[in-house]
């Protein structure tokens, strides 16, 4: 009989590319990777690799094992969900990514709502940003994944997961209480009124980035970018100390210090999506579904 732990390596391999990045992947040594994989050519008694220099590459009996892996861990997840389903209450480890900016307002609280109502269910939380976190849930290392897409960069949903839309995270802008533009009881804010100013903006090639440089060039200029960062609590503190301009998901901008304002701005595109994402076939699991149920009273309440 095969052994799955090793079709798992074959099988990330495939999508990772190196040997070095699977074993990054599951925390042991290239050797140990290497090793392996030789042991289940062994098991098959097929050459299931080509080695070109320090290059490897499946073959294509590889590549056909590797098919049927996912329908194998398919037929063991499926075998793992019904035996949950035939408990009483949703129990086990429940293993949850999230996005950075929402690991306080969302994964904190999520803790405490399942633990009140399904106290037998453990929550495992993985920071990752979307990419990487659809990447987790397609190779069974996480159950559920929170997921974003910004609105007016019009991304695809990702591929090879089910996805349900939680809420709409409008972009705000941070400014300082004496600019011109921070009346609290003002219209929203167009982006215009802000082209002389200073900005602090996530890097381009990143989706707030280039969220944010597609909605000024949309309103007729490009803004004058002074810092670059990726962290909003980080652009928050730039504002305050410097008087830059930075827009930001509203569910960043929920504790902002007194010297700063956070406005509503007029073009409706720049928001971002909050997504919850799970594997095919997984979502009446009864901890996931639990956790479904108090994410989407969190989101939806919080909105």
């Amino acid at each position: 009989m095969l052994d799955v732990r090793r079709l798992v390596l074959l099988r990330d391999l495939e999508v990772h590319g190196t040997v070095t990045a699977v074993a990054d992947l599951h925390g042991v040594t290239p050797s140990a990777v290497s090793q392996q994989l030789r042991l289940l050519e062994e098991e098959t008694g097929t050459r299931l690799l080509e080695r070109t220099g320090r290059s490897i590459h499946l073959t294509a009996s590889g590549r056909r094992l590797n098919r049927d892996t996912e329908h194998v861990l398919a037929a063991l997840e499926r075998a793992r969900i019904r035996l949950h389903t035939e408990a009483e209450s949703p129990a086990g480890p429940l293993r949850f990514a999230c996005f950075p900016s929402a690991l306080a307002p969302v994964a904190a609280p999520l803790g405490k709502a399942l633990e009140g109502a399904c106290p037998d269910v453990q929550l495992h939380v993985t920071e990752a940003e979307p990419e990487a976190a659809v990447r987790l849930l397609l190779q069974r290392r996480v159950d559920l994944a929170l997921v974003y897409r910004y609105d007016n960069l019009a991304t695809p949903p990702p591929a090879g997961v089910e996805t349900w839309t939680l809420r709409t995270d409008p972009l705000v802008a941070v400014l300082p209480r004496d600019h011109p533009a921070a009346l609290a009881a003002g219209p929203p804010v167009a982006l215009r009124e802000l082209a002389d100013t200073l900005w602090t903006t996530a890097p381009a090639q990143t989706a707030c980035g280039d969220a944010v440089l597609q909605a000024c060039r949309s309103a007729g200029f490009t803004p004058r970018v002074r810092n670059i960062c990726t962290d909003f609590s980080a652009m928050i503190a730039l504002a305050e100390s410097v008087g830059h301009t930075a827009l930001i998901p509203r569910m960043a901008a929920t504790r902002l210090p007194p010297a700063l304002i956070a406005r509503p701005v007029t073009d409706g595109t720049l928001a971002r999506t909050i997504e919850i994402a799970v594997r095919h076939d997984t979502a009446h699991e009864p901890a996931i579904a639990a956790c479904l149920d108090a994410l989407r009273t969190l989101l939806q309440g919080s909105a």
